[in-house]
């Protein structure tokens, strides 16, 4: 059966999107068929990883969510962003939220059918056959964070090593608690290199009481790149993407 992971910040700006988008991108280049919904409506951007832009979208999740088509008619196959790294049955979809003002503006405005999600989530793993299904999920706490947190087989929390992400962060792993979400891994994001990393991950493990899945050190050449392209793709042996392959692997154990 296909799994469900849920990436996750309680604030934005934590990489979000760009893990997302590095992982699903890993996990498929190991030969399974991924898919990953952008369901940050009102601020979407992990489409421009995969060179996206609104001319080549033609549908968008938000179509789903107004009933103009079925959900797998806004799924994009992506798989060219591997370049050749794969294997058989490697092959990633994205479905992408849209880009329009107008369309960002109607969200905000009046909402959607947050239980749409559920089944377009459950139709896409069907029609498209797949392994796994990423969900980028919208900063905060809302209804379709619930969601999101309440259907998914991992939740993945990133977070700063910031006071105010550790107070946010905290109220997110009660919450994922409650709703006994069956795994839950924390990774740190953007961390100062003068860091005692092995320090941190255990002042976030006990804060917390769930395992930290990787510190991420804060990388300057991948904020060059500027969500331009897969950084773990493209540079595989970098110290950043080797952390980033090891929470690919434990996302799917």
């Amino acid at each position: 059966m296909a799994k469900i992971i849920s990436v996750h910040s309680f604030r934005g700006g934590t990489g979000k999107s760009n893990s997302t988008a590095n992982l699903a991108s890993i996990v498929a280049s190991r030969g399974y068929r991924v898919g990953i919904v952008d369901t940050d409506i009102q601020s979407p951007g992990i489409h421009v990883l995969f060179g996206f832009d609104e001319e080549r979208m033609e549908r968008s999740l938000n179509d789903y969510l107004w009933g103009r088509c079925p959900v797998e008619d806004a799924a994009y196959d992506v798989t060219s962003a591997l370049q050749g790294i794969g294997r058989d049955r490697s092959q990633i979809f994205l479905i992408p939220a849209s880009l329009r003002a107008g369309e960002i503006a109607r969200v905000l405005r009046e909402g959607y059918d947050v239980g749409l999600l559920n089944d377009g989530f459950q139709e896409l793993i069907r029609t498209l056959d797949l392994d796994y299904l990423f969900i980028d999920t919208h900063p905060g706490l809302n209804e379709e964070t619930l969601l999101s947190i309440t259907i998914s087989d991992v939740l993945l929390l990133i977070l700063r090593p910031d006071r105010q992400d550790f107070q946010g962060t905290a109220v997110t792993v009660d919450i994922a608690r409650k709703l006994e979400v069956p795994k839950m891994l924390l990774l740190v994001n953007k961390v100062l290199t003068s860091y005692d990393f092995d320090a941190l991950k255990q002042e976030v493990e006990a804060t917390y009481g769930a395992p930290v899945a990787g510190v991420l050190p804060l990388s300057e050449e991948m904020i060059q790149m500027a969500s331009s392209d897969l950084f773990c793709l493209r540079f595989p042996d970098h110290p950043f993407s080797q952390v980033v392959a090891s929470v690919a692997t434990l996302l799917i154990s």
